[in-house]
């Protein structure tokens, strides 16, 4: 993946700037609408906290989330700036002020359910399913009441990359899956513009499942980079890539090992 030139980076941007949503009169004043369709993820945040209620209510929206069968596989573990550096001896990421460690949960209903086999694959799936939409619809509650939020499956050791150091930091039982961590705060600063998001005729299909446009997706890639440079100019997207796919291996063994109760990260070990 190289560098951009000049002429590039400058239509990787631009090619940002005009990012447009689809949202047709009748509908523009729909709340809902405006909620979904503004949220962006924040990295600054004011040292303003949230209050109790509004936090809780943050939570509820999580609580109340639509589940396979209503089986509500899902764990929260919840922290503030106090009890996050107690238990990882650091900062919340980002300067956020309050924080909610996602995970995918079986091992709650393996109490109740006396015939619930033991489908690892399936076990995961459905965890890790149903958690994330947990973690959207807190989200976007956080964000109908004014405070921002940034999902992290790698930043701080709080997500999935890390799931063996998670699951051995805080008591994880077998059938607990790490899946996310969303900071939450106030926005510091003007938000940012929406990211590069891929054309709709590139994700959705009719009947049978189209190979995408190699040409869309070059330019998508272009905008993703040029746009990673504009925010962090002391970093790149290719860097960034590059650290990701350094922990890959690690993360594989240890959710193998979380996924099949093995030493190994083997099926059947």
């Amino acid at each position: 993946m190289k560098p951009l030139n000049p002429v590039a980076f400058i239509r990787g941007l631009r090619g940002i700037l005009d990012g447009e949503i689809y949202l047709p009169a009748s509908l523009a004043d729909n709340p809902v609408l405006q909620v979904l369709l503004r949220r962006r993820s924040v990295r600054k945040f004011l040292e303003k906290p949230i209050p109790e209620d509004v936090f809780r209510t943050i939570l509820e929206a999580g609580r109340v989330a639509p589940s396979g069968v209503n089986l509500q596989s899902w764990s929260f573990g919840v922290f503030d700036p106090e009890s996050w550096r107690n238990t990882f001896g650091r900062p919340i990421p980002f300067g956020a002020v309050r924080a909610v460690m996602v995970m995918g949960d079986v091992h709650r209903l393996k109490g109740v359910l006396d015939e619930f086999p033991h489908r690892p694959l399936v076990e995961y799936t459905l965890s890790v399913v149903n958690a994330s939409i947990a973690a959207y619809a807190m989200n976007i509650a956080a964000e109908s009441c004014g405070v921002a939020s940034c999902m992290l499956s790698d930043t701080g050791k709080s997500g999935f990359y890390d799931a063996r150091f998670l699951k051995g930091r805080l008591n994880l039982p077998d059938g607990v899956f790490p899946v996310m961590t969303i900071v939450f705060g106030y926005p510091r600063g003007k938000p940012l513009a929406m990211p590069p998001k891929l054309p709709l005729e590139q994700v959705a299909f009719t009947e049978t499942y189209k190979d995408p446009d190699r040409v869309v997706m070059k330019r998508w890639l272009q905008q993703m980079i040029a746009g990673y440079r504009a925010w962090k100019v002391t970093d790149s997207f290719q860097a960034q890539l590059r650290r990701y796919l350094a922990k890959i291996d690690d993360a594989e063994k240890g959710l193998g090992e979380l996924i099949f109760h093995s030493s190994k990260g083997e099926r059947g070990a």
